[in-house]
């Protein structure tokens, strides 16, 4: 269950109070398991990552505030946190949340052009999110991928190696809820040069 007050703006209509799954339960008296009684703040992280999961995507008033009461802190803290990291969203997005790297190594790779792309695609900016709910558009910072810039990440999947042809292609097969390729755009293996072969002697 969730709750649709947003902490950027207030503008949602509050519903449920947010409420972690039974399965993120279980998850969550595993993690705190893996610190002292008295360090149980140092779960903070992966408690945000769980409540967004379970809020479709993004961190609501009521579910920073469960998270705060889980691990006995200020709500302010919590905030703190959630505010200062990319990867936690403070209001709804989209199905498809799309996150463009904007570091230097993917920046001189063609990162800025692939934000074009999806801008004049989508006909959204930095952090909207289209009309029909599909999708959001993010410029984030390093994915951790940065062998293979460019670099997208959509939902739970990187798109390496990503030009402006295959954004748009990409962004179409997402509009018709087609399958869509992770990983390198250019059938790179793992993080080897392209010319690279394998070799069995």
């Amino acid at each position: 269950m969730n709750e649709g007050k947003s902490l950027k703006n207030g503008s949602h209509e509050l519903k449920n109070q947010f409420q972690f799954s039974d399965s993120s339960l279980e998850s969550i008296n595993k993690i705190l398991t893996f610190y002292p009684a008295d360090r149980k703040q140092s779960a903070l992280l992966p408690l945000l990552a769980l409540a967004q999961k379970d809020n479709s995507g993004w961190l609501s008033e009521s579910a920073i505030e469960c998270v705060a009461k889980k691990l006995d802190m200020a709500t302010i803290r919590v905030y703190e946190v959630a505010t200062f990291y990319t990867m936690f969203n403070l209001s709804p997005i989209g199905k498809n949340c799309i996150e463009v790297c904007g570091t230097i190594p993917c920046c001189l790779c063609g990162s800025e052009r692939i934000l074009d792309v999806c801008k004049k695609e989508l006909s959204i900016d930095i952090n909207g999110t289209t009309k029909d709910g599909q999708f959001t558009l993010k410029e984030v910072e390093c994915l951790g991928a940065c062998v293979n810039a460019p670099v997208v990440k959509i939902n739970k999947d990187y798109f390496e190696d990503i030009a402006p042809d295959h954004m748009r292609e990409i962004i179409n097969q997402l509009r018709e809820d087609k399958a869509i390729s992770p990983g390198s755009q250019l059938k790179r293996q793992g993080s080897a040069p392209l010319d690279y072969k394998k070799e069995i002697s």
